[in-house]
């Protein structure tokens, strides 16, 4: 079974619909990798974050806000010959988004974000605070290349 690119745009959406969460990648100052997994909720080809407002990986985005983005969905276990270890591998199906993290500071544009977030979760029947929308951070991240990928379906 082979690794299959995944190019139609509507299938690379509904694997991001169906993720439960994402992966943000970042690099540090020493060059690292650094990834946290965070909810999101993904708008007109959009994907918005939020976060506390200070911290590590806030740091880190100011200093380079170039960012990988990971969904994953769909994990299988599958073997060929149960009793055989290299035979076992996972069905997926995954996409990376690529792009500059922006931080949202209009009020109305981060109200509208969190609500894209909630949505992902949650259909409706949630309001936020002023103060809420003023405390948290709230990303953007507008993808300039994404690359979907699929194993075993």
């Amino acid at each position: 079974m082979k690794v299959r690119t995944v190019n139609d745009w509507n299938e690379i959406e509904k694997i991001i619909q169906k993720s439960e969460s994402c992966t943000l990648s970042m690099v540090d100052s020493d060059g690292l990798p650094y990834a946290v997994p965070m909810n999101f909720g993904y708008c007109n080809g959009v994907i918005f974050l939020h976060s506390a407002p200070e911290g590590k990986k806030i740091g880190l985005l100011k200093q380079n806000p170039n960012v990988c983005v990971s969904f994953s969905t769909d994990h299988l276990l599958r073997w060929q010959n149960k009793g055989v270890a290299c035979s076992y591998s996972m069905k997926y199906r995954s996409v990376l988004m690529f792009g500059a993290i922006e931080f949202l500071e209009d009020m109305t544009e981060k109200e509208a974000a969190l609500g894209c977030i909630m949505k992902h979760y949650q259909a409706e029947g949630y309001r936020f605070s002023e103060p809420a929308i003023r405390n948290v951070c709230v990303m953007r991240l507008k993808p300039t290349k994404t690359e979907g990928r699929a194993y075993g379906y």
